[in-house]
């Protein structure tokens, strides 16, 4: 599965159809229609019928698609599964992910379903096992490629760690980091968990700056109002792209057309640096012209 741009995915309540018109024009580079956590029990076949319309029937353009189903140890997940091929999202988003079982059966599942081949999954690691297993998780894209993403469900995590409920993440940092790791040695993209105080955009743009520290690729959101923080925070600077577009005119220099590693603007730069800096000026340029 290729790499995508992702700064901002927001979660959005398959049961509210209202809500689900909204998608299409929101500025959040991906969308995840949640058939879980947001939808009552006795709502989940209402639910799922609207997520399959709404994919089916909305343009989305640039905005990912991710459908967010129900866990495999539940009544709904078949079900879920199966509409998978109806509606055709960008990805599936399979929570409670602990181990590399829980990876094989969904794509095992998926490769039974006709025109599913370009379907990513997306695995929510929620959980201390998650944390434990992560490696190993992450390490089963290379036998099930249809793994591109590791997303942060830190509410179930820190309630299962049993944490107190709160904005401070110093303790959680170690656990986060360990997946930030997994994600980067296999080539998976990562993605942060939600920030639950919507009214907070100061407690938002602290935590996304920590998940920029801390190598995410971008948050998962809870609210729409989230989205304008979070795409900035987690696009290139304007630092950031002028240094790039230093470094990147400094090696172009024909004085330097053979040199390993030259001077800009006080600091030695070495042609890894390069490569750095043109995937950022490439990335900036995918970015631009979204919200």
């Amino acid at each position: 599965m290729s790499q995508v741009d992702c700064r901002s995915a927001l979660y959005m309540p398959a049961s509210v159809e209202k809500v689900l018109a909204k998608g299409p024009v929101c500025a959040a580079d991906a969308v995840i229609l949640d058939l879980e956590d947001a939808v009552a029990p006795e709502s989940k076949g209402r639910a799922r019928e609207q997520a399959v319309t709404a994919l089916t029937q909305y343009d989305y353009g640039y905005r990912l698609r991710g459908l967010r189903i129900n866990a495999a140890d539940t009544a709904w997940h078949q079900e879920d599964v199966a509409a998978v091929a109806r509606s055709r999202p960008d990805a599936v988003v399979l929570p409670k992910v602990e181990s590399v079982d829980d990876i094989r059966r969904l794509s095992q599942a998926l490769d039974a379903l006709p025109d599913t081949a370009d379907i990513a999954v997306w695995a929510m690691m929620e959980s201390p096992l998650a944390i434990l297993n992560a490696q190993t998780i992450a390490q089963s894209a290379g036998e099930y490629p249809r793994l591109s993403m590791l997303i942060v469900g830190s509410n179930d995590l820190v309630r299962e760690a049993g944490m107190p409920m709160g904005q401070d993440r110093t303790l959680l940092v170690p656990w986060l980091m360990t997946l930030v790791a997994a994600a980067r040695a296999y080539g998976l993209q990562i993605l942060d968990g939600v920030f639950n105080d919507f009214s907070d955009n100061a407690g938002l743009e602290r935590e996304c700056r920590q998940g920029v520290a801390m190598g995410m690729d971008g948050k998962t959101l809870i609210h729409p109002s989230q989205i304008v923080t979070c795409n900035k925070l987690f696009a290139p600077s304007d630092e950031a792209l002028d240094e790039a577009q230093a470094i990147v005119d400094a090696f172009r220099d024909p004085h330097n057309a053979e040199a390993g590693v030259v001077q800009v603007r006080g600091k030695m730069v070495e042609r890894l640096h390069l490569d750095m800096a043109l995937q950022l000026l490439a990335r900036s340029e995918r970015l631009a012209g979204r919200g």
